[in-house]
C-alpha cells in the first residue's frame, strides 16, 4: 500500500511561519514524523510539497497510476481551487484533507473548503496528529 502526502503552499515554511499558529517544530520534522508513522503502518509513503498549483494538480493525476490513497494539505489553495478538487475527484483515490490549525477557528476566508469536496474527510486543528490520523482513515478505508 502507497500513499501520497501531498503538501501546498508555504507548509515548508514550518517552524518560521507564525509559529503560534502552526507550532515551532519544522517540515524536516513533519517529513520525519510522517515516515515514523508509515514505518509503523507497514506502509509506504511518498511526501512532496509544492508552491505551485499546477504542480499538485499533476501529482494528483500521477498518484491514479502508482499510488493507494492521499493525504494532503493544499494550504492557502484549500479555499479557491476548484483545479485541486477536480484533480482529487479525477484521481478516484480515498484523500483525506488535514490541517494543521483549526481552519473552523481561523478568519472568516479560511473556514470554507473547496478542496474537501475530493475528500472522503477532514482533519484539522491537531498539529502534526492530523496527519497521522489521515494515514490511520487511509490505511483502514482501504483494508475494507
Amino acid at each position: 500500500m502507497k500513499i501520497l502526502v501531498i503538501n501546498g503552499p508555504n507548509i515548508n515554511m514550518l517552524g518560521k511561519r507564525e509559529p503560534d499558529i502552526y507550532g515551532k517544530k519544522d517540515y524536516r520534522a513533519l517529513c520525519e514524523g510522517l515516515k515514523k508513522q508509515a514505518q509503523a503502518l507497514e506502509v509506504d509513503i511518498e511526501i512532496c510539497q509544492s508552491n505551485i498549483e499546477g504542480e499538485i494538480v499533476d501529482r494528483i493525476q500521477a498518484a491514479a497510476d502508482d499510488c493507494d490513497g492521499i493525504v494532503i494539505n493544499p494550504g492557502a489553495y484549500t479555499h479557491y481551487s476548484i483545479a485541486i478538487l477536480d484533480a482529487l475527484k479525477a484521481a478516484g483515490l480515498p484523500a483525506v484533507e488535514v490541517h494543521l490549525s483549526n481552519i473552523a477557528d481561523r478568519e472568516p476566508f479560511r473556514r470554507e473548503s473547496v478542496t474537501a469536496g475530493g475528500c472522503i474527510g477532514q482533519i484539522s486543528g491537531l498539529g502534526f496528529d492530523s496527519y497521522y490520523l489521515a494515514l490511520r482513515a487511509i490505511i483502514q478505508r482501504l483494508s475494507k
